[in-house]
């Protein structure tokens, strides 16, 4: 595992991540609703969805503590999806699947947005009062709780970024948030990117949603391969 930077606290990473994906979700309509996103298949409503059930995956965590030692930090727990996508993507196709058939149950995406906003903003209560070193279980590990609410935050980034795609005119994701997706980044390509990326470019080129050019094919060598680092 690698040593978990402090530059900026746990929940405070999390407030911010967050405060700014509930900023945009805030600005969708029931029309923007539809429009694609940076996620095969999804529409925007379907990757709120998908954020809701991970807040709510977030809420359970941290409200059940464990006495095992955490064997995934904040990191390396990012390295059992990128094994199963390339076992075949079969998770990934799973979650597309149902994200986009319970999503299309709310009548109106007004009910899902405030389900959304009032679970988040749950989370970031709980992140406020919770000691980031206890020991909580999730998706089949043990993490600190410091270290889940890393995780939290670069997911609630990415996917920030990934309702960019089509929808203008939202507020974008959190300075703090984007640096956390470079640290994560750069621990699973063990160094810096060896390219002069800013964090979102990175953070789509690194996840697959951006397409590596041949320059910057060159530049990575043989981690060119490894993407990407994760879904």
């Amino acid at each position: 595992m690698t040593p978990t930077d402090d530059f900026t606290s746990p929940s405070r990473l999390t407030r911010a991540a967050y405060g700014a994906f509930m900023a945009a979700v805030r600005k969708i309509d029931d029309e923007a609703s539809w429009a694609p996103t940076g996620c095969t298949g999804w529409a925007a409503r379907d990757l709120v969805f998908h954020c809701l059930t991970d807040a709510q995956r977030a809420l359970n965590a941290l409200h059940t503590p464990t006495d095992a030692a955490p064997d995934r930090d904040a990191v390396d727990y990012w390295t059992d999806w990128r094994q199963q996508d390339a076992a075949g993507g079969e998770r990934a196709a799973h979650e597309r699947r149902f994200a986009r058939t319970v999503a299309g149950t709310y009548p109106h995406f007004g009910e899902l947005r405030e389900l959304y906003l009032e679970t988040a903003t749950a989370v970031v209560h709980a992140a406020d009062h919770t000691d980031p070193g206890l020991s909580v279980a999730t998706q089949g590990h043990v993490l600190s709780a410091g270290d889940l609410l890393r995780t939290l935050a670069v997911e609630a980034t990415i996917h920030h970024l990934d309702l960019g795609g089509s929808l203008t005119g939202l507020p974008g994701p959190s300075p703090e948030g984007l640096a956390e997706v470079r640290r994560t980044l750069d621990g699973l390509l063990g160094r810096p990117v060896p390219l002069p990326w800013d964090d979102a470019h990175y953070a789509r080129a690194a996840t697959g949603r951006a397409a590596l050019t041949p320059a910057e094919r060159t530049a990575l060598g043989r981690d060119a391969d490894r993407l990407p680092l994760l879904g």
